[in-house]
């Protein structure tokens, strides 16, 4: 079930091709919605829309946006895509794509040959806001590096929510996104993710990979019920396919829920029960209490002897300084959770190493 509102747009404050940043009024009161021109047409100030106000209304991280469901005044709706893949499936908003896959793509060919990532490197991360760290360690590592990112329909759907996605290709930090499964808008449009994995490799020619989902993350505090899990089987699909997974774990010492201290619970999870196979892990070295929990924590999970732990030294953080409004991860800036962004860019640092011999970092201990 959603919650449904009319309202009235007010203005468009932003405009960029495939989003629309509204200042809506909904039932007097100023409030701010997207809308997404390939799903409901672009708006206009003036126009009638109703709203899904859901995400909002029960509290949850949507960013603080209501969605355009439907535009009452500019009931013509956009033209049908290229393409025989339906994405959405089966809802009203179901949308058509051409899948990096299908025969009238003209990747065809070279998908229907394509069955190994050929050792190529792949970071597999847990929440969208690894993604610009991780980007930024490994492009100033290696900046010749063609460096794709798949995304995941375990968060965000839509592609063009991400703001980072928009900024890290405005710069040409990545040689383009493929949206798997059910999420869409991507450079490429894949069935799922072993697909798109290939289609990173073969088709953007990438020297390495980062899969993980969109903005947006479902937790429950239970052992297994948050869209997280799926790190581990993403690090399954990398090795199926023959490339070289690089997990990317989720720790921190600012977090107030214990659960999440440390390597977080849904991190040890999704790396000691939904990962079968080894993967690379990794870390850096901390100091006092913290570097003590991490090595306990790695002791009681037996994660050491199930994934290959690799420490760095003296990592930095500097080089996100200038980029610091991407560096953002639960409402906590870089300063304020260095843990967890030390913990990313060593990540970065190892799949630098493994993508070329450009390599100024860290030292291993």
């Amino acid at each position: 079930m959603f919650a449904r509102n009319v309202a009235e747009v007010l203005q468009v404050k932003k405009q960029l091709p495939q989003s629309e940043e509204l200042e809506v009024s909904v039932e007097g009161k100023i409030c701010r919605a997207i809308n997404y021109p390939a799903l409901t047409g672009s708006v206009s100030t003036g126009d009638r829309v109703v709203l899904n106000t859901t995400a909002v209304d029960l509290g949850l991280g949507s960013g603080g946006y209501h969605f355009v469901y439907y535009n009452l005044t500019n009931t013509d709706q956009p033209a049908h895509g290229e393409g025989h893949i339906m994405k959405l499936r089966y809802t009203p908003l179901q949308v058509c794509v051409q899948s990096v896959e299908e025969p009238a793509s003209p990747h065809h060919e070279v998908m229907a040959q394509a069955t190994t990532l050929a050792g190529m490197p792949v970071a597999v991360a847990e929440l969208h806001s690894m993604l610009a760290p991780l980007v930024l360690t490994i492009k100033k590592e290696n900046p010749d590096l063609r460096l794709a990112y798949l995304m995941t329909d375990g968060g965000a759907l839509p592609a063009f929510f991400s703001k980072t996605i928009h900024i890290l290709q405005t710069k040409e930090l990545i040689c383009g996104t493929v949206t798997a499964g059910h999420a869409f808008g991507g450079d490429l449009e894949a069935v799922n993710v072993h697909s798109g994995l290939l289609a990173a490799r073969h088709v953007l020619k990438a020297d390495a990979a980062i899969v993980c989902m969109g903005p947006g993350v479902a937790g429950t505090a239970t052992p297994y019920g948050f869209s997280g899990l799926e790190a581990g089987e993403n690090i399954n699909r990398v090795h199926t396919l023959a490339g070289r997974a690089v997990a990317v774990p989720r720790i921190s010492f600012a977090d107030a829920r214990r659960r999440h201290q440390g390597f977080s619970h849904h991190t040890l999870t999704a790396l000691t029960k939904a990962a079968l196979v080894s993967a690379d892990l990794p870390l850096p070295r901390f100091k006092g209490e913290d570097e003590a929990l991490i090595n306990n924590q790695l002791e009681m999970s037996g994660l050491q002897e199930k994934h290959r732990v690799v420490r760095y030294e003296n990592l930095s953080l500097d080089h996100l300084a200038a980029d610091e409004k991407l560096c953002s991860t639960m409402g906590r800036s870089l300063h304020e959770d260095p843990g967890f962004f030390l913990t990313v860019c060593a990540a970065g640092y190892h799949l630098a190493k493994l993508s070329g011999p450009v390599f100024s970092g860290a030292g291993t201990g």
